[in-house]
């Protein structure tokens, strides 16, 4: 079996044809076995064997996120602003248990959408939170508005059974990752891997695949996995965007994987794609 990215479970039943329904909702949110999230500076507790806090529904909870079993789950919006470093909470994924982490994604990503869009990008007006808050809708002009997810390509290009990684400067020391970069409208991704390779270390592509994608909360983005192979290996690295890109061959993967204290880079975290992505190749699965 290939490994799934973290976040990528199927988590709570979404129930859709639900979130039309007030009535329904609002009966659930009363049921004796209703939970909603409990929140904590902007983000959802996690108990200390890292699986997300419930509490009984209180009043009329915004959010309805689905079911567990037969019971609802709920959550209100955090009270406060939206973090400015997006990657405020990211520490919560070294505790998260990969169970939950779908519901924690949805609700995460959810709640901050909520919190940057209380207003009609049409009229202006306020808008007010609608199915179930799975959209919000404005009074004055009707418009309806929806949870958008930002597409991000990262890939591993490939040239005579090496890999390009790159670190940007962010990056814990020694830390080397896959490339990526956000989709522009009116491109595809394969186009987007490309584009992103030339534009970051200066190589031509072929051969894009799809390899696999994850939900990225931070704040709300889907990572798309591809593969590709580079025409050739001379780098021209943009050093806006990376500090250092090098080609490291399957040996140097493999060490680094293994956490091997003498390892050429150190890997991304197990729960980012990236490390699906190197997984994925070394276990000869691309």
């Amino acid at each position: 079996m290939q490994p799934d990215p973290f976040f990528s479970g199927p988590g709570l039943n979404r129930a859709d044809h639900l979130r039309a329904d007030p009535a329904a909702i609002a009966e659930l949110a009363s049921r004796a076995d209703a939970r909603e999230l409990v929140w904590s500076d902007g983000a959802p507790v996690l108990d200390e064997l890292g699986m997300l806090c419930w509490q009984p529904a209180a009043g009329e909870p915004l959010l309805f996120l689905g079911f567990e079993g037969e019971a609802p789950r709920f959550s209100h919006l955090p009270v406060g602003n939206v973090p400015a470093n997006a990657y405020a909470h990211i520490h919560l994924l070294a505790l998260l248990d990969g169970r939950d982490a779908p519901t924690f994604a949805a609700a995460l990503s959810l709640a901050n959408w909520h919190r940057r869009h209380g207003h009609c990008s049409v009229c202006g007006n306020a808008t007010q939170p609608n199915r179930g808050g799975w959209s919000r809708i404005c009074r004055n002009c009707g418009a309806e508005h929806y949870p958008r997810c930002d597409p991000v390509v990262i890939m591993l290009a490939e040239h005579d059974g090496r890999l390009l990684l790159g670190r940007q400067p962010q990056y814990p020391e020694g830390r080397y990752s896959a490339l990526a970069g956000f989709v522009e409208p009116g491109e595809s991704i394969e186009f987007a891997v490309a584009r992103e390779l030339k534009e970051e270390a200066g190589i031509d592509v072929g051969n894009v695949r799809y390899l696999c994608s994850q939900p990225w909360p931070f704040p709300s983005s889907l990572m798309i996995g591809a593969h590709a192979v580079a025409l050739d290996n001379a780098l021209t690295i943009d050093r806006n965007e990376l500090d250092d890109a090098r080609w490291f061959n399957r040996d140097e993967v493999v060490a680094a994987l293994a956490g091997d204290e003498f390892a050429s880079f150190q890997p991304p975290p197990k729960w980012a794609i990236a490390r699906t992505l190197l997984d994925r190749w070394v276990d000869g699965l691309m």
